[in-house]
């Protein structure tokens, strides 16, 4: 890996386009390396993990709306989407869109987590549809999904957004165009432009993640995806971008971030070296923000011994997380949301309120993607009141963690102390997910299916599951017309309540 300095650059001084960021990004996606095993494995683990997640978001409202928005756009060749008759196609970039809110729906799939934070799994649905409309093979595929992941972790790596309020989606833009262009083969001029235009028009604020959550979380990556498609369709047209993106005098740093004087180090690939960086990620076992997961496994861990001291959970007097920076501010109390304490609150809302995410894993010894989210759930009176005895706190060295470089040292846990009534505590600490790479239970190929098994139970058939896996197996070796299979169908009946009408089926007379 080579580390590139990003900085601001005046007008006058004309910055060579070898110099600029989105050429040295597309210099990566465009080297023809070879994509190693080990990687190929790891795709097909989070292909499987976006269906996993996917069909158990298939009849929630905002899923069936934005599904509902691709019907409305047929087109052949097009590309598939999950729920619906592989042979129903629809334009790619509404493909992109659709399984994007389906993946993404839930908080349920995987993350990497560094100066920023990120979905790189959100790189997969665009790619994917562009893949299937365009007829490429599994070995097309393979590469753009490795490459989008390369480059979404580098930019994560180098440039944090959230300090300067802008939504993560800013570096998947770029990323994702980055790996429809290496699946695509495109030449680094194109890439080149797509990347910056795809920066461009997928810069938003992090009030996407603020206050009342909204199903906007969900289509945030969903919209990124879209974008990128008709990023990398527009430049192939001969068009051009806003340049330079990053370093322009009045472009993203100088305006959007850390400004004029802010210098950033953003780690790439150098020519020839395999791009890995989905290696440096990981997926969820429980449906909630990444950084709860660790602390979901740690209740579960402290509820048996807090009930051999008091049975009545109600003794409890405070509850305190000391963890990151980031924990603290994005879900903890540092946030300083009342909506994060509210029993009304969006299931969006709740997915980033450690705070309640904590009390019912303590009381219930786990988490559960719906039950868990429930209303009911939420407005238990014994739960609201355990709810609001926790509170988290800063801790440098988990900030410090956090942010490390070396993966055994990376954390993205917590100290809890639990205060009894009597005055007695009760301690404990993790620092990642059981589920982590170097957690108690690592996610493998297994585990991935698992998840997959579980989460389609119920809505798509054993043998429909049974034949997106064993496409999945042979992933590499796909042809362009095993490629369209690349996803699942599920009976009408399963798809939920019908979305209301909008602009793109209105009927004259409506």
């Amino acid at each position: 890996m080579k580390l590139h300095t990003v900085r601001t650059a005046r007008s006058a001084d004309r910055l060579p386009r070898a110099e600029q960021l989105a050429w040295k990004i597309a210099e990566v996606a465009a080297d023809p390396v070879a994509v190693e095993p080990e990687v190929v494995e790891m795709i097909g683990n989070r292909i499987i993990d976006n269906a996993a997640v996917a069909a158990a978001s298939i009849a929630r409202r905002p899923v069936a709306s934005a599904r509902a928005q691709a019907m409305a756009h047929p087109y052949r060749a097009g590309a598939t989407v999950f729920g619906l008759a592989l042979d129903r196609r629809v334009s790619p970039e509404w493909a992109a869109w659709a399984n994007g809110v389906a993946v993404r729906e839930l908080d349920f799939h995987d993350t990497y987590l560094a100066a920023d934070y990120s979905h790189p799994g959100d790189n997969i649905p665009p790619i994917l549809a562009v893949a299937q409309h365009c007829g490429l093979d599994g070995a097309a595929l393979v590469r753009g999904i490795a490459a989008g992941y390369e480059i979404q972790v580098d930019l994560v790596t180098g440039i944090c957004l959230h300090e300067h309020k802008i939504d993560h989606i800013a570096h998947l833009g770029p990323s994702a165009a980055a790996g429809i262009g290496t699946a695509l083969r495109l030449p680094p001029e194109v890439i080149y432009q797509a990347v910056q235009q795809a920066l461009h028009v997928t810069t938003t604020t992090r009030q996407s993640r603020k206050g009342e959550i909204s199903s906007w979380k969900a289509y945030a990556p969903a919209f990124a995806g879209k974008m990128a498609v008709e990023a990398v369709d527009r430049v192939m047209r001969g068009e051009g971008a806003p340049s330079p993106a990053w370093e322009g005098e009045d472009g993203f740093i100088a305006w959007l971030l850390g400004g004029p004087k802010a210098e950033y180090q953003v780690p790439l690939p150098d020519h020839g070296e395999a791009k890995r960086a989905i290696l440096q990620t990981y997926t969820k076992e429980h449906s909630a923000e990444y950084q709860s997961q660790a602390l979901i496994d740690l209740a579960r861990r402290m509820g048996p011994v807090l009930r051999e001291r008091t049975p009545d959970l109600s003794k409890i007097k405070s509850i305190v997380l000391h963890t990151s920076h980031h924990t603290h501010y994005v879900i903890g109390t540092g946030a300083n949301d009342p909506q994060k304490m509210d029993p009304t609150a969006s299931r969006e809302t709740l997915d980033h309120s450690i705070m309640y995410i904590f009390a019912v894993a303590l009381e219930d010894g786990g988490w559960h993607h719906e039950q868990s989210y429930a209303p009911e759930r939420a407005a238990r009176p014994a739960t609201i009141a355990l709810w609001h005895k926790v509170s988290t706190v800063e801790d440098p060295e988990w900030t410090r963690r956090y942010h490390s470089r070396d993966p055994k040292e990376k954390a993205f846990g917590a100290r809890v102390v639990v205060t009894l009534d009597d005055g007695s505590i009760v301690e404990d600490q993790i620092a990642v997910a059981d589920a982590h790479p170097f957690g108690r239970r690592p996610f493998r190929r297994e585990q991935y299916v698992g998840k997959f098994r579980t989460l389609a139970d119920g809505v798509v058939e054993q043998s429909e599951q049974d034949r997106f896996l064993e496409l999945v197996d042979r992933l590499p070796e796909l042809s362009s017309a095993e490629l369209g299979g690349l996803s699942f169908a599920v009976a009408p009946f399963r798809l939920g309540v019908a979305s209301p009408a909008g602009i793109f089926d209105w009927k004259s007379g409506s």
